[in-house]
């Protein structure tokens, strides 16, 4: 293998793929980069055997040829390179990295070693637009559980029916729901590990130009151009989340979303930590008080409201109410409430298609 690669594309697309790169492994491969030259084009790819990126750029091939290199060891040496052309050679297992009045001497691994990536057919596929997608991992994949006891609900369901692609997460405290419009008349319904989510949240940029999505029993492909990502699915039994969103509601409240989220963010700056961050709302007429207090004080903050139906005292984690105003872009929100013991849902004023949903908190009416 020989090769002239730009430093600045080479070190992009190394920072895409090390994303596949596992944190640990019993598998010394793993922890390189698999990289393939032929025609015009070098290929590289990483898998941790979850997750696969593989991602293409240009170069000069003068000779085809692959190898597998140390993926931290080649990304600091190339993002310390100069701004040049790199000049990359491999003899026998010895890789030569040369770029201006630098030059380095690593040794590879063999090729033939690495793992391949599992074949997906294109029968299933479906394209979304790209900001749409970020977008949607943005406002879901917060609220998927953290607990591996729970595997399924690590991950984020996808839900496309009658041409609308439903994306859902919860936790067990809370449920964040986002749907976009899809070009689809297939019935799908997969769920995605979060971590997959995140490292494609990373990768995407803000083009309105399309990417596609391809299925597979038991994987799922992410085709974004240059990049590719693919993923074993999480199986099992997602919950019913429907019929958590109810439509009937006894109280409605419309807030100015940056006031409420900046009298959260001070509120919970006394919340206690041992009583699950709480904060108190006490919504009486068009006012929303909200309390905390711990050891050392207590703080109290009001801001206006549009409130229709009964007043309501309620008590939430903080962080929880803060995650998912924190995803909505709106400037005017509405809080919908069905009694004390029961969960808030929270949606944009001038969005439909998102929702969220969360539990409150149980707790001592004299803490407060």
């Amino acid at each position: 293998m020989k090769i002239q690669v730009s430093q600045k594309t080479l070190s992009n697309h190394i920072g895409i793929v090390q994303k596949g790169i596992p944190s640990r492994t019993t598998l010394q491969i793993l922890d390189g980069i698999l990289m393939e030259a032929y025609g015009d084009k070098l290929k590289l790819i990483s898998t941790d055997m979850e997750i696969g990126i593989e991602t293409y750029l240009d170069c000069h091939v003068i000779e085809e040829g692959s190898t597998v290199i140390n993926a931290r060891i080649f990304g600091d040496i190339v993002r310390k390179l100069p701004d040049s052309t790199i000049h990359i050679e491999l003899s026998d297992n010895n890789i030569n990295i040369k770029c201006e009045d630098s030059e380095f001497n690593i040794m590879g691994y063999n090729p033939n070693e690495y793992p391949e990536l599992p074949y997906i057919s294109n029968e299933i596929s479906f394209s979304i637009p790209k900001n749409l997608f970020r977008s949607a991992i943005r406002q879901t994949v917060f609220a998927t559980a953290q607990d591996e006891t729970r595997p399924i609900y690590t991950g984020v369901l996808l839900e496309i029916m009658d041409g609308m692609a439903s994306f859902v997460a919860l936790d067990g405290y809370r449920l964040s729901f986002r749907s976009i419009p899809v070009s689809s008349s297939e019935n799908i319904k997969i769920v995605i590990p979060g971590r997959v989510l995140n490292e494609l949240n990373k990768i995407l940029g803000d083009e309105e130009e399309d990417m596609t999505i391809y299925i597979a029993p038991k994987n799922v492909m992410f085709n974004l151009g240059d990049t590719v990502v693919s993923s074993r699915l999480i199986e099992g039994q997602f919950l019913n989340y429907r019929e958590m969103i109810r439509q009937e509601h006894k109280t409605s409240v419309k807030v100015d979303r940056k006031s409420f989220q900046d009298s959260l963010e001070r509120a919970s700056l006394l919340a206690k930590d041992e009583k699950a961050n709480l904060v108190r709302l006490n919504i009486v007429d068009n006012q929303v008080f909200i309390k905390s207090n711990n050891e050392i004080g207590n703080v109290n903050e009001r801001i206006s409201s549009n409130k229709s139906g009964d007043d309501i005292n309620i008590a939430f984690n903080s962080k929880y109410l803060l995650d998912g105003i924190k995803v909505i872009d709106s400037e005017m929100i509405e809080l919908l409430f069905m009694g004390s013991l029961n969960p808030c849902i929270i949606r944009p004023i001038d969005d439909i298609d998102y929702t969220y949903l969360v539990l409150p908190v149980r707790s001592a009416q004299e803490d407060f």
